[in-house]
């Protein structure tokens, strides 16, 4: 049997974690000078994906 394709923008956008997988947020591309700071400081860390999410992710990353 042929090996699977991981789908190419999932892969780009998620990790595996121990945990889980994460992502970045999202907003932080362009009209950032009304967004305060700790609004912004906030959306720079990892967010995770919801555990409704994970059965979907997992099927478009199969080696991870």
């Amino acid at each position: 049997m042929p090996k699977l394709k991981s789908n190419s923008s999932a892969a780009k956008r998620f990790r595996k974690t121990s945990g889980g997988y994460k992502c970045k947020h999202s907003h932080l591309r362009h009209l950032l000078t009304k967004k305060s700071t700790a609004r912004k400081r906030n959306l720079r860390s990892p967010d995770s994906i919801d555990k409704f999410d994970v059965p979907v992710v997992r099927k478009m990353l199969p080696y991870s």
